[in-house]
C-alpha cells in the first residue's frame, strides 16, 4: 500500500533527506521517496498507518503537508 503526500517547503536534496528520515521513523512505514521538485513524498507502508501520524512526522521537520492521498 502506498500513500502520496503533497508537501510544501522542500527546496533541495537536504530537505528530501530530512523528510525521508522522518517518515521512515514512523511505525509501519517501509520506505519513503520524497521529491522536492514535485513537492511530494510517496510512502510505502507495510501496515496501515494513520494519515495524522505521517503528517505529524513531516510537520515536525517544519514542512507543511497539504494533502494525503
Amino acid at each position: 500500500m502506498t500513500k502520496t503526500l503533497k508537501i510544501e517547503g522542500m527546496m533541495c536534496a537536504h530537505c528530501e533527506a530530512r523528510v525521508k528520515k522522518a517518515l521512515e521513523a514512523v511505525a509501519g512505514v517501509e520506505s519513503a521517496a520524497p521529491d522536492h521538485t514535485a513537492g511530494t513524498a510517496v510512502v510505502t507502508l507495510k501496515e496501515p498507518v494513520a494519515d495524522e501520524a505521517l503528517k505529524a512526522a513531516v510537520e515536525a521537520q517544519d514542512y507543511r503537508v497539504l494533502s494525503i492521498a
